[in-house]
């Protein structure tokens, strides 16, 4: 029997909790599977989303009307259930507490279902607790925005609590979708004509030289996409090959490369000439990368499954003129587009990852050509990854120095926040992802 919107929410939510699962690729793969559309994808994706983007609030909200501690898919179903309740108004709650019923039945027993109906009906009567009776300011935007408390309390700590605030809030808002123009093929305006043909309305965007933001309509459903003039990517990313700076005929290392979007972006503005080698741990995402060159017609790529930490035992000392680590990080910059990043992480998880971060920079550095650059790159917001990290590296290899030309590189706008050769973007600066960029370059 077929199932519905909310009974797949619900069978998507308890995966995402149970096993970690990325929503992003859980969604996909519940519309393909069930061959979902239209209004139906649109609804799914929102309650999946939303769900997860306020989980913490919701619980707040249903944790009076709760005697007892339910079982893990009833927790959701209640959640999702109020989440559609307090910020879906195309649905009458009636209908959201019938279907809820319906699924709790269906799923459980009648039991099960009479407390369903009672705590949703209760919450309709009596309206949700005020977060305003949670007196500590960290604790209270954290449960508001659905953040984790140390997270917010770490936030605050490092920017002041204005700043953190506005991360928070920024995180909750819809992501704008973003693609690159893929410059070595047109230009911007000629990919904005080509997706107007095409029904997507699009504009030039606000951030990145080869930016659009899409308003309307799906990039990668188009012709353009598949024809390779247009890449999905943020704002934010995209000025990482820019800070890299790549000239004609340059030999460039991109050390963590998968999915391959900073990767082809460096291959399209050296238009044809010079080589950039992509490196991944795994072989399954060296296959992306090589599929993302070959769309965009890109001969220039060589890919090769490695990690990153060994590429001293695979190439001679002073191969590449630019050097390109990509970090693996936290990824607490790109909350907005993946909200589940926010559930099951730990505040000692950056600690770990700055010894992987350390581990590869190390390993590279011997590799880069004298007056040759090296940018080191995170979607994160975390010191400890950032700062921390480039601080470290520079201790132990006096051979390198900040570029401090990389600003000469960079938009206008990020002037404000870009000191010595680092830039550390926050999410609500440009309304894109949170990104630090730091530029070194190796002494002659």
């Amino acid at each position: 029997m077929k199932k519905n919107v909310r009974e797949l929410a619900l069978e998507g939510l308890l995966q995402v909790e149970k096993s970690g699962a990325y929503s992003n690729l859980l969604l996909n793969s519940l519309i393909e599977k069930n061959k979902m559309e239209g209004k139906d994808t649109g609804l799914l994706t929102e309650i999946v989303y939303g769900t997860i983007q306020r989980r913490e609030a919701l619980d707040f909200y249903l944790q009076p009307f709760l005697k007892k501690k339910p079982e893990q898919w009833v927790k959701i179903l209640l959640r999702l259930s109020l989440y559609q309740m307090l910020f879906l108004d195309r649905v009458p709650p009636h209908a959201v507490i019938h279907e809820a019923v319906e699924i709790a039945k269906k799923r459980g027993h009648q039991g099960i279902a009479s407390l369903v109906n009672g705590v949703l009906r209760s919450v309709q009567r009596q309206g949700v607790p005020s977060l305003e009776t949670i007196s500590n300011p960290a604790e209270r935007l954290a449960v508001e925005t659905s953040h984790p408390k140390w997270l917010v309390q770490e936030w605050i700590e490092e920017y002041g609590i204005d700043a953190a605030r506005k991360m928070c809030e920024v995180n909750m808002l819809p992501p704008v979708p973003t693609a690159r123009v893929n410059v070595s093929k047109t230009t911007v305006e000629g990919a904005l004509v080509r997706l107007k043909e095409e029904g997507v309305e699009a504009r030039r965007g606000e951030l990145a030289e080869d930016a659009i933001l899409i308003e309307k309509g799906n990039v990668a459903h188009t012709r353009a996409f598949q024809d390779g003039f247009l890449s999905i990517q943020d704002e934010s990313s995209m000025l990482v090959a820019r800070a890299l700076g790549p000239e004609q005929g340059d030999d460039v290392l991109d050390s963590c490369a998968a999915p391959g979007g900073k990767t082809t972006h460096i291959a399209e503005r050296l238009h044809g000439t010079g080589r950039v080698l992509s490196l991944d741990l795994h072989p399954h995402k060296v296959k992306l990368i090589r599929q993302q060159a070959d769309r965009l017609g890109l001969a220039n790529v060589d890919t090769k499954a490695m990690d990153a930490r060994k590429v001293g035992e695979a190439f001679r000392p002073e191969s590449f003129d630019k050097i390109l680590v990509d970090a693996p990080c936290s990824g607490f910059g790109v909350i907005r587009r993946k909200p589940d990043i926010k559930l099951g992480k730990q505040p000692e998880d950056s600690e770990r990852l700055s010894h992987i971060q350390l581990a590869i920079l190390h390993e590279v550095a011997p590799l880069l050509k004298r007056g040759g650059r090296l940018v080191y790159s995170t979607c994160t917001i975390e010191k400890t990854e950032n700062e921390n990290v480039m601080q470290q590296f520079l201790q132990s290899h006096p051979e390198f120095e900040w570029d401090i030309s990389m600003k000469e590189r960079l938009p206008k706008a990020l002037e404000p926040y870009t000191h010595d050769g680092q830039v550390q973007i926050l999410p609500h600066y440009f309304a894109t992802d949170g990104f630090y960029i730091a530029c070194l370059r190796r002494k002659v």
